[in-house]
């Protein structure tokens, strides 16, 4: 085979092995913004002190009166923006 097209395969090889170890990496940090997220969010709650009946009627009323998005809490920066620009 031609020198030239072998340097280019094994440059393809190691591209496709470089993409495969960022997707691994990508993933395990995708994995622990999940986890301290949730970790946030479960302290967030158990500060309020409240019931879980009543957690779940304050979510059951939040989801209902939430805008077709289907975003439930404080407007995001952008969204704040978007509303006063329309």
């Amino acid at each position: 085979m031609n020198a030239k097209i072998e340097r280019v395969n094994k440059d393809i090889d190691k591209a496709k092995e470089k993409i495969s170890e960022f997707q691994a990496k990508l993933k395990e940090m995708e994995r622990q913004k999940t986890e301290l997220e949730n970790t946030e969010i479960v302290e967030a709650v158990r500060s309020m002190d409240i019931s879980f009946a009543d957690l779940a009627e304050l979510l059951k009323v939040a989801r209902a009166s939430a805008p077709t998005s289907g975003h439930v809490g404080p407007k995001s920066i952008s969204d704040a923006k978007e509303d006063s620009e329309g």
